[in-house]
């Protein structure tokens, strides 16, 4: 099996997300045969309204805006890639490794209305952001 690792541009946009789910995207990139990278974690309010707007998104109550959210694309050579098939098998990875962490994720494939394939978060039951005031350990 290959052995993946986070570039700089997945490490960059994990600053922020809670580190529950930086422990399942890491145990992904350790475990999966796609390699990816984290397009985008932590937003703005200012970005999510241009995304509204735009229609890739279709809330402005995204998880992405506390830290709860990431968007993976896979990689195949040195192109990042929109095909649904891979991105039914990242979303496999992404579960194998939260079970195998023991944290909850939703995948936004799974979802029936406005699939989002790139899109995994943790579920709002997870709990409030953390940003200002981080987790005890």
């Amino acid at each position: 099996m290959p052995n993946f690792i986070l570039g700089g541009i997945s490490q960059r946009n994990l600053i922020g997300v809670h580190p529950d789910l930086v422990r399942v995207v890491r145990t992904a990139i350790r475990i999966t045969d796609l390699d990816f990278r984290v397009v985008e974690g932590v937003r703005t309010a200012a970005r999510q309204r241009k995304l509204v707007a735009s229609g890739a998104s279709r809330t402005l109550n995204s998880r992405h805006l506390t830290g709860h959210a990431v968007d993976l694309v896979p990689i195949v050579g040195r192109e990042l890639r929109w095909d649904w098939p891979l991105y039914r098998h990242l979303g496999a990875v992404m579960k194998r490794a939260a079970d195998e962490v023991g944290v909850p994720i939703r995948w936004g494939g799974d979802w029936t209305t406005f699939r989002d394939g790139p899109h995994f978060e943790l579920p709002r039951q997870q709990g409030r952001s953390w940003l200002h005031a981080p987790p005890k350990l």
